[in-house]
């Protein structure tokens, strides 16, 4: 009988190499979009939290009166994401319009910290306001309130854009990441309504301001460092297209 050979009848095993772990999505692309949505909140209520005081210490507004412009203006900024939001979804896309109107929003928070510090733009001590004051301050506010239409809609969305619903990790992830948006919320609006407020009343308004504009800009920097890394999800149709059609069908 003869002996079977070394290495005789010996099948070769294909190689099973581990797949590469795949990178964690909350990791290394969320925290563009987390630290973007903080700083923007920090920056709205570092402003509106205090704005009908200012009306009222700096430019000798009416206490009603105040509290009616701080109303409007908070108005606006609700009415406003209509505009993002059709934007985003029939026209530009998440991405372009977050930045665009991040922009405008930056452009605006400076343009209310140079209105409380350049001579001219507020009254003296005692005195109320004239029109170009006035103009001066409701136009920033109007352009902040436009700003900040492209970001309320589109943010959280463009981050859920971030997950693939396929991918299991994605999908716990995600619940991760709604988590961590509404704490940034908070933290953000803590902030603002503690340390910047307090800037605003006890060292200097100007100071108290140009702080939410720089926290503003750091916002749009940071959107935009994270561009090589986002998912985008390309714009198709807007709902409120299909509701006007509808009724004008009707």
């Amino acid at each position: 009988m003869s002996r079977r050979r070394d290495g005789e009848g010996d099948q070769a095993l294909p190689l099973i190499e581990k797949p590469a772990p795949k990178k964690s999505t909350l990791l290394t692309v969320c925290p563009f979009i987390l630290g973007n949505e903080f700083c923007e909140r920090l920056a709205y209520y570092g402003l509106a939290t205090n704005l009908v005081m200012y009306i009222c210490n700096v430019m000798g507004g009416d206490p009603a009166d105040a509290a009616i412009q701080v109303s409007v203006f908070e108005g606006t900024c609700y009415l406003t994401p209509l505009i993002g939001a059709y934007l985003a979804d029939s026209r530009w896309g998440r991405y372009h319009t977050i930045l665009v109107f991040s922009s405008i929003y930056l452009v605006g928070m400076v343009a209310l910290a140079l209105t409380s510090w350049l001579p001219g733009l507020t009254p003296a001590e005692g005195e109320q306001a004239n029109g170009w004051q006035l103009a001066a301050l409701i136009g920033s506010l109007s352009v902040i309130a436009l700003g900040t239409g492209g970001i309320k809609p589109n943010v959280s969305a463009f981050g859920a854009d971030q997950f693939n619903e396929a991918d299991p990790q994605d999908r716990r992830e995600k619940e991760s990441f709604f988590n961590w948006f509404y704490l940034a919320i908070n933290v953000g609006s803590l902030i603002a309504c503690t340390v910047i407020v307090y800037i605003q009343d006890q060292i200097s308004w100007t100071l108290g301001f140009a702080i939410p504009a720089v926290v503003m800009c750091m916002a749009v920097l940071l959107f935009v460092a994270g561009r090589k890394v986002y998912r985008h999800v390309a714009p198709t149709e807007s709902p409120m297209e299909r509701v006007v059609r509808v009724v004008a069908a009707a």
